[in-house]
């Protein structure tokens, strides 16, 4: 199982990805209180450790936005969480092969899960950055065809059940802050607790 950590936007942030070396890195181009700027990105991306992979965080975003990013060593897989449809991830696709993390809201009881056969990954949140977490259990009656993460409000108290859903990854970004800040203890503590988790139940 791996983990996400998103929303950095801080020197201070990357320092304490570098420490905890979780698998994935989020940086949030999207309207957001994390949002960052290409140069901001660039900059953070410059000083993140070899083998976290960085991830880029869109809403309806430019294709150019995104293969630019992709080019020049940004991020190295981009996260959809606006109405992107199967033309859209396409035309992507074709203008730089990004890896695809495609983003299912979950907050009606009665969701189902689109075909998206151009996505590399699902993600399953409750809604646009909520800090919230979905009715878990809905998952359990799903078909899930691809590798997915499991977001929204993820945190300390909830992880281990989070973990026994068995995704292929946990994405966690304001549960690892305290007062709107990422938190070296939390970031160190929720990273730690994924990578001991298979062990623990051996």
């Amino acid at each position: 199982m791996k983990i996400k950590i998103c929303g950095l936007f801080r020197n201070e942030d990357i320092d304490y990805i570098n420490e905890a070396r979780p698998d994935y890195a989020g940086f949030v181009f999207a309207k957001s209180k994390r949002q960052v700027s290409h140069d901001q990105a660039q900059h953070l991306r410059s000083r993140l450790a070899d083998g976290i992979i960085p991830v880029g965080v869109f809403v309806n975003a430019p294709i150019a936005e995104i293969a630019g990013l992709y080019r020049n060593g940004i991020i190295s897989i981009a996260q959809l969480h606006g109405k992107e449809d199967e033309d859209y991830i396409a035309r992507l696709k074709e203008a730089c092969n990004i890896p695809v993390i495609k983003v299912m809201i979950t907050n009606n009881p009665q969701f189902s899960i689109p075909c998206s056969p151009l996505s590399d990954y699902y993600l399953f949140d409750s809604g646009a950055g909520t800090g919230k977490t979905f009715n878990w259990d809905s998952l359990e009656t799903q078909k899930i065809d691809k590798p997915w993460f499991l977001a929204g409000g993820i945190n300390l108290d909830n992880i281990r059940q989070a973990m026994t859903l068995n995704p292929y990854a946990i994405d966690v970004s304001s549960g690892a802050e305290t007062d709107g800040f990422k938190d070296r203890e939390k970031v160190l503590q929720l990273t730690n607790a994924v990578k001991n988790y298979h062990k623990e139940i051996k």
